[in-house]
């Protein structure tokens, strides 16, 4: 146990000091570092423990080629945000957003509009990189904080894939407990819809206590439009990229080819739709096919910087391509590989043996697989690891005291899914971070629908209210 422990401590230990020196660039190579050293603190332990560093070092490399899919996918987004922001899509979306949302419910309805996109495509990560960025944007026309409207998109964009039976993880999770899709599903709901519904009051009220401040904004949302509209030909033909990737998704095309083909769409109506734009982009010299060429693939790989009058317009319309993902893929190979040591060594299956042992009722054996598939996105950074660990862990302890496989697979959803984007090193926190441009960790606090459910679970296990037993004919 005491070996288990020391790398972990050591990770907290070098985060802190990360944190304390580099405060929110903490994670553009200090947290990295940190993961790092703390795998060298685990292979230490493993070499002294008879491992070989060749059988570990296969763990690292069969530990980061899971994630190899997040990769490709993360620099996809990387491009359709380039493209995108050329193309006007998304100048498109905060314009009208602009238009017709009130901020007294601004909260609130990124939350609930995520919500609906992500059950209807199945993708967190697709609806926080197109809607979520959007909705960022509409919040700086607003003067609203961006902290809060990235948990209000999180928060419903889990909300959505969690229900959605074209999510991935949502078919994961009962696969590995035994459970069947649909009734996990529905059993889900009994977690899930109270905790939405706790998210969307408290996001009406942050949204109702900032609205006071918004009686002097006009003048300076229509400063914003005005600009949008000097900068892109703005059209409701703009969002017909959007359209068709939301229409790829639900057909269940994967991420990967998905988002890559709605980022050549992007460029396809750059090219149609801003042709002044990118004659204001072009380097000196350069006019024409030349001109439109060299615009169009900067997109894609390293996005573009907008120079209009409006510096918030600047700021917020200036970065994408793929470039603009490498940090984010960086940090994600660093957890991995780190997780991956971990798992291979048994420091990880040592550490759930112990809470098992003291666990004495179902509540705490659901507070004990809450707190597993935590700590397994804390160490591992990759959700689909939180969910098939400790749901392999966990499955006899669960049959043993005659708890139905539902029980299970939800816990897995309330957790394990659920807080992966709260950990700025997990695939899914890092990827939040890079894909909205967030500038802090303050998202975290307010992505109420995430941190809420976790105890939602934990407290129907302590009250035995909606747990399923396993039929005794």
């Amino acid at each position: 146990m005491l070996d288990a422990l020391i790398p972990l401590v050591s990770l907290i230990i070098l985060l802190f000091f990360s944190f304390q020196l580099f405060g929110d660039n903490s994670s553009y190579g200090p947290n990295q570092i940190a993961l790092l050293c703390s795998m060298g603190v685990a292979v230490l332990i493993g070499l002294k423990n008879g491992y070989q560093w060749h059988e570990m070092e296969k763990a690292i490399v069969k530990g980061i080629s899971l994630s190899l899919g997040a990769v490709m996918i993360l620099l996809a987004v990387g491009s359709l945000i380039g493209t995108w922001l050329l193309s006007g899509t998304v100048p498109t979306m905060i314009y009208y957003g602009l238009q017709i949302i009130n901020p007294a419910w601004f909260y609130a309805a990124a939350c609930l509009v995520c919500g609906i996109v992500a059950m209807s495509i199945g993708s967190s990560w697709t609806t926080a990189a197109t809607i979520g960025v959007a909705f960022i944007g509409i919040a700086g026309g607003f003067d609203m904080s961006p902290a809060i409207t990235a948990g209000a998109v999180i928060s419903g964009a889990y909300f959505g894939d969690k229900l959605s039976p074209l999510s991935e993880t949502t078919n994961l999770a009962p696969a590995v407990a035994g459970s069947e899709l649909f009734s996990h599903i529905r059993y889900m709901l009994w977690t899930t819809v109270p905790s939405i519904l706790i998210a969307l009051v408290l996001f009406l009220i942050l949204g109702l206590s900032e609205n006071a401040d918004m009686a002097g904004n006009s003048e300076r949302i229509e400063v914003l439009t005005k600009t949008l509209q000097e900068t892109y030909h703005i059209s409701v033909l703009n969002l017909l990229p959007l359209a068709m990737l939301l229409f790829l998704a639900y057909k269940k095309m994967p991420a990967f080819p998905a988002v890559f083909i709605g980022a050549l769409v992007g460029a396809v109506w750059a090219v149609i739709f801003q042709q002044d734009l990118i004659a204001q982009l072009a380097s000196d010299g350069l006019s024409g096919v030349t001109a439109t060429a060299t615009v169009v693939w900067t997109a894609l790989f390293d996005g573009i910087k907008i120079a209009s009058d409006n510096a918030e317009i600047n700021d917020l319309l200036s970065r994408g391509g793929m470039s603009s993902m490498l940090n984010t893929i960086w940090l994600v190979i660093s957890a991995l590989s780190f997780g991956a040591v971990l798992e291979h060594l048994g420091m990880l299956r040592k550490i759930v043996e112990s809470i098992l042992s003291s666990v004495k009722s179902v509540g705490g054996l659901i507070a004990s697989t809450v707190a597993t598939c935590f700590g397994t996105n804390l160490v591992t950074a990759d959700q689909y690891m939180a969910i098939v660990m400790p749901g392999r862990m966990y499955r006899q302890a669960y049959k043993d005291r005659n708890l139905d496989p539902l029980v299970l697979s939800r816990t897995l959803e309330d957790s394990g899914t659920i807080t992966s984007p709260l950990i700025p090193w997990n695939s899914c926190g890092a990827f939040m971070i890079g894909a909205m441009a967030l500038g802090s960790y303050e998202y975290i606090f307010y992505c109420f629908f995430n941190l809420i459910n976790p105890f939602v679970a934990i407290l129907y296990g302590f009250i035995g209210f909606n747990i399923k037993k396993l039929s005794t004919n």
